[in-house]
């Protein structure tokens, strides 16, 4: 077996607590920082990381521009978010997954965070903080929600749809995510009528996501038409044609890591699935659909705290996040479900 002195561990488990800590602080600053690409690739980079060889002068040089593009790219985009508009903005919650990798007896949007379930920090989100956020500053906000479920989880939030009676209505999820999207749209046309010009879709297993970033995105698909919540990509991506050898190293630069919401224009939303039904395309989420249609999408700089709950460990860094942020526990007519508020979990 191997053998390692004892002083040389004490030294790396030392170096490896450094950088957890350190990426637990950036864990925490917005990626809206003019330094936190940089502070990112510092302390997440390591020299595997390094991707294909170049000089050193090349890799400043590339690395100072993908920081220029960033700021140039977040100033062409600064509207206040208090501005925004969220009165012909409809929402489509999906909540349909299985989680099967979540290695869990109940889809992962069902599990308890801080006390509730994951899928009602979403509600909460869109049905309570939003539109208190757009009335503080004068405005209405989003006139409807769609709730994409399973119909066997329906009866357990009925209560919840009641309460917003004239806010919230479900839609039955399709075999995919195309299917799932465009039955909650047609449920949103079919009860906010020309109220909405657009529409934000989200995944329920996003739970982190902030009103700034939900602002932000509706303002830059008001206009461009169509725009999507991202980060630049902070790992270094292989392809490979058979999963087994490095076909080539892509340049990180130019990637970005796509998340939700997703928001576009109902109309181009519409035109798209007509495309993709009568061509047979496959698309992987919303905004594919645009691009299908050669119509351009704007990428919306998000945080890397809008995670994606997709594994147990992602559990425990959303519950660090939130504590973090002080939130209070979720609450969505807790007496109906006898759910008790348990700020431990």
């Amino acid at each position: 077996c191997c053998y390692f002195p004892v002083a040389k561990m004490r030294s790396i488990s030392a170096t490896l607590a450094t950088v957890a800590a350190v990426a637990a602080a950036f864990a925490a600053v917005p990626p809206s920082c003019a330094f936190a690409p940089k502070l990112a690739t510092a302390v997440l980079s390591t020299p595997h990381d390094a991707g294909p060889a170049v000089s050193k002068s090349e890799a400043q040089l590339s690395r100072s521009s993908s920081l220029t593009s960033t700021s140039t790219s977040l100033a062409a985009s600064a509207s206040s978010s208090s501005d925004v508009d969220l009165s012909d903005v409809g929402f489509i919650l999906l909540a349909g997954g299985t989680g099967s990798r979540m290695k869990a007896n109940m889809p992962k949007q069902y599990m308890t965070l801080r006390g509730m379930p994951v899928l009602h920090h979403s509600l909460d989100l869109f049905l309570e903080r939003l539109p208190a956020f757009a009335n503080e500053n004068g405005k209405s906000g989003p006139p409807m929600v769609v709730l994409v479920m399973d119909p066997k989880y329906q009866p357990e939030y009925q209560p919840i749809v009641d309460k917003y009676s004239n806010r919230l209505a479900f839609a039955n999820p399709g075999d995919e995510r195309q299917g799932s999207v465009e039955n909650g749209l047609n449920k949103l046309v079919e009860l906010a009528g020309d109220k909405c010009k657009y529409v934000a879709v989200h995944d329920s297993a996003r739970p982190l996501v902030t009103v700034k970033e939900v602002c932000d995105v509706v303002s830059d698909a008001k206009e461009h038409g169509a725009a999507v919540l991202g980060v630049p990509c902070k790992a270094t991506i292989k392809e490979s044609e058979d999963g087994s050898m490095v076909l080539r190293t892509i340049p990180r630069a130019r990637l970005w890591e796509v998340h939700t919401p997703q928001v576009v224009m109902i109309d181009t939303l519409q035109r798209g699935f007509a495309k993709v039904e009568a061509e047979s395309l496959e698309v992987t989420d919303d905004v594919s659909i645009v691009e299908q249609l050669g119509e351009p999408v704007k990428l919306t700089l998000g945080e890397y705290t809008n995670l994606k709950i997709t594994t147990p460990e992602d559990m425990d860094v959303a519950n660090a996040i939130l504590e973090e942020r002080k939130m209070d526990a979720v609450d969505l007519l807790d007496e109906a479900y006898g759910w008790e508020v348990d700020m431990a979990k």
